[in-house]
């Protein structure tokens, strides 16, 4: 229920979830480096003096072999501490290689750089709210989580550009390299509007429980015709957009899957693998319920396929659905656009970027300087952290004090955005506003660019797929 907060969230938690927070986080600042002291007696988490001058003599390899003994791991189980060989682990739950990719990122990327990557994610999340999804998602095992956590960090960093990439450079730079003369450049910036402008698959509105709504209209994919890169970069730009659109205490979307009209044309396994991964190993916890509409009987051999690929708690959460009372059990009907038979007249259509509209970017001097408050903000609910981390008397106090701090990192995040964040859509048609006020129906005033058309009919569809 909205405005209700679910247990295991920030304000919700019991003394042995808020304990295994406190783990995580001891865990986590440890990886990125952070020095141990307080503020007031320069100790360590352990009470003993600050490890910034415990290792002021060591040498990398030996702060490295620090931090791959965080959990002090048995010799015979998971790593061979003779030689640094990582052996194969035996839990099944890893089923990404999150475990091995762990040691290897501890053992090739910088603390600092994890750390960064750590708190762009976090944008204008609760800093404990993250963490915590990690230790829902790996059952509150402090050190499964504390794996996962670092392996999304790697992937967001050193795989997918996330921050330094496809969110900064977003739909205005798809649109500039649709003008390239390189062809490979121009079929990347061709392809990722060609979804968009198709709408492939968009946000809109609210589900009964206030959750953020993707629909992705099946039938408009078709195996091929655009590039995997570009298929996997519109999927974590939507993403990443419907964490921007999240409303606490709401902390997870609804994806609705649109199959009316879909045929084994549209069957495409590949984007299937990589939006599950996305969901499973660098996203946890973020899908609130998966609506299956209108899926015609030959979805039935294909569902069997997926599902063995589905950890059971995200299969838990797909339901199918027929016709707009089956999507009225978890949608307002006012809620459910009028191609799906319900009473919300919204007809999607691309808003075009604006010229000018990441001018901000641009502007290096404020956005080093907010970079630079920030970075302050993030010290002090470091230090903070580690202070509540360590335990005493005035824990109420030290954790109001850092859901203050917290706060005001949301509200900062708002201030920086338009200075790192390309606009989207969802900017230009009022969805997202200034200082992050969110309007999942915005009213046609807010709209800063008029709708265009859909585009041309790309080869292969019917033009009546499309609006």
């Amino acid at each position: 229920m909205a405005g209700v907060i679910p247990p295991g969230r920030p304000g919700n938690l019991t003394p042995d979830q808020e304990a295994k927070l406190r783990e995580l986080w001891k865990a986590t600042l440890n990886v990125f480096g952070v020095i141990h002291n307080s503020r007031e007696t320069g100790e360590s988490l352990d009470g003993n003096p600050a490890r910034d001058s415990l290792d002021e003599t060591a040498t990398p390899d030996k702060k490295k072999k620090k931090r791959l003994g965080l959990f002090g791991r048995k010799k015979d189980k998971d790593t061979d501490t003779a030689n640094g060989v990582y052996k194969e682990s035996n839990d099944s739950e890893d089923k990404y290689g999150q475990t091995k990719e762990f040691h290897d990122v501890l053992a090739t990327q910088s603390p600092e750089d994890l750390r960064k990557a750590f708190w762009s994610m976090v944008k204008h999340d609760h800093p404990d709210g993250l963490l915590l999804r990690f230790l829902r998602a790996r059952k509150w095992d402090v050190e499964k989580a504390l794996i996962m956590l670092i392996s999304t960090m790697h992937w967001r960093s050193q795989e997918m550009h996330v921050d330094d990439d496809v969110m900064k450079n977003g739909e205005g730079v798809a649109l500039a390299e649709t003008l390239s003369s390189d062809p490979s450049i121009k079929k990347e910036g061709d392809d990722f509007l060609q979804q968009l402008r198709m709408g492939k698959s968009y946000l809109h509105g609210s589900d009964k429980d206030g959750r953020p709504m993707c629909f992705v209209r099946v039938r408009l994919h078709k195996q091929g015709e655009q590039s995997e890169d570009s298929v996997e970069r519109i999927t974590v730009h939507v993403i990443e957009t419907a964490r921007l659109l999240l409303l606490p205490p709401v902390d997870t979307a609804a994806i609705v899957f649109d199959m009316t009209g879909f045929s084994m044309a549209n069957m495409d396994y590949g984007p299937v693998k990589f939006m599950i991964k996305c969901f499973e190993a660098n996203y946890p916890e973020s899908l609130g319920v998966v609506l299956v509409h209108n899926a015609p009987w030959v979805f039935q051999g294909i569902w069997t396929i997926i599902k063995g690929w589905l950890d059971p708690v995200v299969a838990s959460k797909i339901h199918f659905t027929k016709h707009v009372d089956g999507l009225g059990e978890f949608v307002p009907k006012d809620h459910i656009p009028k191609e799906l038979g319900g009473d919300d007249p919204f007809v999607y259509s691309y808003l075009e970027p604006v010229p000018g509209e990441n001018d901000k970017m641009k502007d290096d001097a404020t956005k080093n300087r907010l970079l630079e408050e920030r970075s302050a903000r993030v010290k002090n609910f470091e230090a903070v952290t580690q202070e509540w981390i360590k335990g005493s008397t005035t824990d109420n106090e030290l954790m109001q004090e850092r859901n203050s701090i917290a706060g005001q990192l949301r509200k900062d995040y708002w201030r920086l955005d338009p200075y790192v964040r390309a606009r989207s859509q969802y900017d230009r048609s009022g969805m997202i506003q200034e200082g992050g006020a969110i309007e999942y129906y915005p009213s046609k005033k807010s709209i800063l660019n008029p709708p265009v058309t859909n585009g041309p009919t790309p080869a292969g569809h019917n033009p009546n797929d499309l609006d």
